[in-house]
């Protein structure tokens, strides 16, 4: 039956790509989906599969029922844009000014969808339950994934599986981890307040950009010299804002940024160095701060068992011709709350589009559109995978 299944999504493929282009065209920021979770709900509608709607927000979760006994098995796509203006010179560029999807979600989306229609064809074969999951806000912390557990949505479900069309990686690779596959993911925010004045008259100021700076150079000892080699973190300031004239010394200076950590006693680690750091420059240069830590998405750690279960099933897939277990990677997703909370596993689909070699959240961003199917195959495997 899996050939057969294989054969119907390469026949809906050109179905599956109008899917993705479409959604590409009309994005939508993370907690503001609602046209999105409606389409969703829409295509549900009209395959006449059961399906739930705002489910932990703006989440759309679909159910199909096989005719035999077995495992419920949740997948799950996620459907959110980003605020970043589409650069690219293509049909199915975005139309919403400054939204686009830099990171694939309109293509899981697709894959989910067509998934769905394929396997309603296959429902009286269908051993077990499909619980097509899909999830809004994954790239805004907190996030879609914990209001969708925390409501109870996915308790009945026996595992989960996801994917990511990874568009640095080239088609017919797949990766994956048996342990820990993603980082942790926070973000910090530092405000110090000096005492601003004229830059011709230094000594009678507290220069908010010098003492910023200092804190700045001292956060990046945090990892070279204040944590074990064989551990893993990441300090980032991303933005530094400060001051408004060439003449006039600074007030008060803004540092926002992202720690990223394996090992979540590391996350404590540094989040106590920071305050001391923060705390001891700020002390020495007579200024005060503002320290806020948003803890965000936990490290995403794959189930050993669901993760062979990937490896495995990819072999059943012609396109696939390198699957690896891989190192972690420090980006974060919050699919990392579905495996806090059942046995399951995430996963990379190599979506390498040639001649574009723009990475996600570029404005350029693309993919190779030939990843959707396998994507949709290497899921279902592992569905059928995961009942024996």
């Amino acid at each position: 039956m899996l050939k057969k299944i294989h054969t119907s999504i390469d026949t809906l493929y050109p179905e599956m790509v109008n899917i993705r282009r479409y959604l590409h065209q009309y994005p939508e920021l993370s907690f503001h989906e609602t046209k999105t979770a409606k389409y969703i709900a829409d295509f549900y509608e009209e395959l006449g599969l059961p399906y739930e709607t705002k489910v932990g927000g703006n989440g759309v979760i679909a159910t199909l029922k096989g005719g035999k006994p077995g495992k419920t098995v949740a997948l799950r796509a996620d459907f959110d844009g980003l605020p970043i203006q589409d650069e690219k010179d293509v049909p199915y560029k975005s139309k919403v000014d400054g939204v686009m999807h830099a990171c694939g979600h309109d293509g899981h989306t697709a894959t989910l969808l067509i998934l769905a229609k394929v396997m309603k064809s296959y429902q009286e074969e269908l051993p077990g339950t499909i619980v097509f999951l899909h999830q809004h806000a994954e790239e805004y912390a907190p996030g879609g994934a914990k209001p969708i557990v925390d409501s109870g949505a996915i308790d009945h479900v026996d595992a989960v599986f996801g994917t990511h069309l990874w568009a640095t990686l080239p088609l017919g690779v797949l990766q994956t981890s048996k342990n820990v596959f993603m980082a942790g993911a926070d973000r910090f925010e530092i405000t110090i307040q000096g005492q601003g004045g004229h830059g011709a008259y230094p000594h009678e100021t507290k220069d908010a950009i010098v003492i910023a700076s200092e804190v700045i150079s001292q956060l990046q000892q945090i990892v070279s010299r204040r944590l074990d080699p064989l551990e893993t973190a990441v300090v980032t300031v991303g933005t530094f804002h400060a001051g408004n004239s060439f003449n006039i010394i600074a007030d008060k200076a803004t540092l926002v940024g992202t720690v990223r950590y394996l090992n979540a006693d590391i996350q404590e680690l540094v989040i106590n160095e920071m305050e001391k750091i923060i705390k001891g420059t700020c002390v020495s240069n007579d200024a005060s701060y503002t320290f806020n830590y948003l803890k965000g998405y936990p490290p995403l750690i794959n189930h050993e068992r669901e993760a062979a279960l990937v490896l495995e099933a990819s072999k059943e897939i012609e396109e696939i011709h390198t699957a690896e277990e891989v190192i972690p990677v420090m980006g974060g997703e919050d699919f990392a709350y579905y495996t806090m909370k059942k046995p399951g596993a995430y996963f990379f689909t190599g979506a390498h589009k040639e001649g574009n070699p723009y990475p996600h959240h570029h404005p350029k961003f693309d993919i190779d559109e030939r990843a959707l199917p396998i994507a949709a195959k290497t899921l279902i495997q592992a569905y059928f995978a995961y009942q024996s």
